[in-house]
């Protein structure tokens, strides 16, 4: 067999792909800090709010998978050039959108381009380096971009909130695409092996709509304004759709998804990784940016710059989680960077914020670190445990696990964190009943209340409403940090396992 000689221009494709992932994942966290501006601007309702935030990573997860498995089959250039064109278009729409409907709407148009983008990046990255030392440094690289990214959001969001109006964190996204995407057309290679079959767009519904049922019913539930009647029966009925799209691929010659590959504890461990430690990092960015605005009233672009240690440790944690992995094991790498994470969160749970002095900006940049070095080390061994073939469709998985968390963290913590606010919020004597009600609903709604009020009385309200919310803060990280402790040792035993795997396959 010949061996394939690397692509001279590797490098370069890497860097265009990382450029092409970089708008994708920065709108995941940008609008954290934009969410008091957003509710002023377009006079949205908390649920509009949410959904504004929620619709992307929650629609993205639904469609990830159906748009690896087509990329496959079509190719990586094709499919990556149209997300980009889409991701673009809508950019510009959701910068331009006059009400919270209407962005709503674009935000699903960028949850579409969005999940033509993120398989074809890590396809790319793995179809073009056939290196296993190379590749884990790539990945590397490509998870530095993704953790520095998302922690990169509340920052650029905050910079963009204090010169323009809110559009602007949208619009940013064009002047990208209109560089990366002629990039792209140059660099990546116009033949590219495929996989052969049609693209059912049957199972690919049943896939999404199946998601996203069983999603809604959770966060229906969760909040419970719904019957507990309506709930089951959603969830019922997506987990019905789900059942009928796996058996659909037991069935099928060519699957939209290789269910084989959840036979890999590799892969498993890497999923729930990505989709734990996601969700609890989503989680508490979005408590953090309310914290930081509304308890300790800095600015939309001083809460970015006070999140600034977590961007610059989690930029380091992607090429240290290549080094570290090859040097001492993924098992060992994965399961301490989890371990320290959770050490983290539970000390940040008790602390002084007002006094930051150089502990929290020490524990924030710990966080980042080892959370970027956690999830790149679960895209390692997610696309190491597969030929590059099948990359597309792996890269999907683990997309997948990063949005379907994300967009569950911030459901599950947004729910959480309401609930916890409302049995902690002690409103002060003489406020009416009804106001007493809304004030508690969150701390965004106690200071709407407060408006309404005198200047004593307003100022006795967001007193309150800061006493529950810090109170709400620590409940919440610590809540996260048991998590991805649990974490830890769940993929402590999965990683073992798959190294037994392995080693019984080499003796074969």
């Amino acid at each position: 067999m010949a061996i394939r000689q690397p692509d001279t221009k590797r490098w370069l494709v890497l860097l265009a792909v990382m450029l092409a992932f970089l708008p994708v994942v920065l709108d995941m966290t940008i609008l954290h800090v934009a969410v008091p501006t957003l509710t002023q601007a377009l006079g949205a309702s908390s649920t509009q709010v949410l959904w504004i935030i929620d619709i992307y990573p929650l629609l993205m997860a639904g469609l990830l998978v159906p748009m690896g498995t087509l990329a496959d089959r079509i190719g990586n250039r094709r499919m990556l050039l149209t997300g980009l064109t889409i991701f673009g278009i809508a950019s510009a729409l959701a910068a331009l959108a006059p009400n919270a409907p209407m962005l709503i709407l674009t935000r699903i148009l960028l949850a579409l381009g969005g999940s033509m983008i993120m398989p074809c990046v890590l396809g790319i990255i793995r179809r073009t380096f056939e290196d296993e030392a190379e590749r884990g440094m790539a990945l590397g690289l490509w998870g530095t971009v993704g953790a520095a990214g998302a922690a990169a959001g509340p920052l650029i969001g905050g910079a963009l909130l204090a010169h323009f109006w809110w559009g602007s964190v949208f619009l940013i996204n064009v002047p990208v695409m209109l560089i990366v995407a002629p990039a792209c057309w140059f660099l990546l290679p116009r033949r590219e092996a495929t996989s052969s079959g049609h693209w059912a767009i049957g199972q690919a519904l049943l896939l999404i709509a199946g998601m996203i049922s069983v999603v809604y019913a959770i966060k229906a539930g969760a909040a419970a304004k719904h019957p507990l009647a309506v709930v089951l029966l959603v969830l019922a009925f997506g987990a019905a759709l789900l059942a009928l799209f796996a058996r659909k691929q037991l069935r099928a010659a060519q699957p939209m998804l290789d269910l084989s590959l959840f036979a890999h504890p590799a892969i498993v461990a890497g999923m729930i990784m990505a989709i734990v430690a996601c969700g609890a990092l989503a989680g508490v960015e979005l408590t953090l940016a309310q914290e930081l605005q509304y308890v300790l009233d800095k600015t939309p672009l001083q809460a970015g710059i006070f999140m600034i240690p977590i961007m610059a440790a989690a930029a380091l944690g992607g090429p240290v989680a290549g080094w570290l992995s090859s040097r001492f094991g993924l098992r060992l790498v994965a399961c301490l960077s989890m371990a320290v994470s959770a050490l983290v969160l539970a000390c940040l749970a008790f602390t002084d914020f007002h006094r930051p002095g150089l502990v929290v900006p020490g524990l924030l940049a710990s966080l980042g670190l080892a959370l970027s070095i956690g999830l790149t080390a679960s895209s390692i061994a997610i696309m190491g445990a597969v030929e590059a073939s099948k990359g597309a469709a792996a890269g999907s998985l683990e997309a997948t696990g990063y949005e379907l968390g994300t967009g569950l963290g911030i459901t599950l913590f947004g729910v959480f964190m309401a609930n916890i606010f409302g049995r902690t919020f002690t409103p002060p004597e003489g406020l009416s009943p009804e106001l007493a009600e809304q004030a508690a609903r969150s701390i965004g709604d106690s200071y709407l209340v407060a408006q309404q009020l005198s200047a004593d009385q307003g100022a006795a309200v967001i007193a309150a409403g800061k006493a529950a919310f810090t109170q709400t803060h620590s409940v919440l990280l610590s809540t996260a940090a048991a998590l991805i402790g649990a974490l830890a040792l769940l993929v402590f035993f999965l990683l073992a396992r798959s190294s037994r795997t392995a080693g019984a396959h080499q003796t074969e």
